[in-house]
């Protein structure tokens, strides 16, 4: 479900996937989001209105400290970094051999990004990067996975983001003159359907699936009980 932030172009709320268990996620748990840099006042004011708990802020410190959101040093705000500030860059030619690469580099502070969401006890967790589209998309991915939403769902999901950021990626491409730097922009900041279904096989043929790669990562036969009741009906 959609939600209307001003400033915000790609934020919705999950509840109401299925699961295959014939439930569903809950309402008003978990919320994705582009960053809440650009909120208005109006923005804000509606994030306060959605009964929102917590934030989590999964930016790297360099893209908070030149971009920090209305919330950023606040109690409601919680910065969970996917990447150690003593990594190298990915240096990876594609965004699904970037993504892969940022998962087995930092298996625990995914982890630890799901478990934030599990250990929320009321309220909307809101879970944001830069575009809402990779960081948050895979954590969103693994939260869900967990949850037992099928993974045609958690696909369908990944693929909305594209259209809600079109826009700004034709805006993006219309202001860089060097049409020879457009695949490369077009690689990183399209949204495609096929890179989370390869997200996927990744966890799936290393690790044994989200569940077995988030237990590699340090979380609990617990945390993981616990997630699936805060977000399942």
């Amino acid at each position: 479900m959609d939600l209307d932030w001003p400033g915000c172009r790609n934020v919705r709320d999950v509840g109401g996937l299925p699961t295959g268990d014939g439930r569903a996620v809950r309402e008003g748990v978990l919320i994705r989001a582009d960053s809440l840099q650009y909120l208005t006042a109006d923005g804000v004011e509606a994030v306060r209105r959605s009964g929102v708990s917590r934030i989590l802020d999964l930016r790297g410190d360099g893209e908070v400290a030149i971009a920090p959101t209305p919330f950023t040093g606040t109690a409601l705000a919680v910065r969970q970094r996917l990447a150690d500030p003593a990594d190298p860059d990915h240096g990876q030619p594609t965004i699904i051999e970037a993504c892969t690469w940022m998962l087995d580099q930092r298996p625990e502070l995914f982890a630890a990004a799901v478990k934030a969401i599990a250990d929320e006890p009321d309220g909307a967790v809101v879970v944001h990067c830069h575009g809402g589209k990779d960081r948050t998309g895979m954590v969103v991915a693994l939260a869900l996975s967990v949850a037992g939403v099928p993974e045609e769902e958690i696909v369908a999901d990944y693929y909305l983001t594209q259209s809600r950021l079109a826009d700004w990626l034709a805006e993006q491409l219309a202001e860089e003159p060097d049409a020879s730097r457009h695949p490369e922009m077009i690689e990183f900041r399209d949204t495609r359907a096929e890179s989370i279904v390869a997200i996927l096989r990744h966890l799936d043929d290393r690790y044994g699936g989200p569940e077995a790669y988030l237990r590699h990562g340090g979380l609990t036969a617990a945390d993981l009980d616990k997630l699936r009741a805060r977000l399942v009906a």
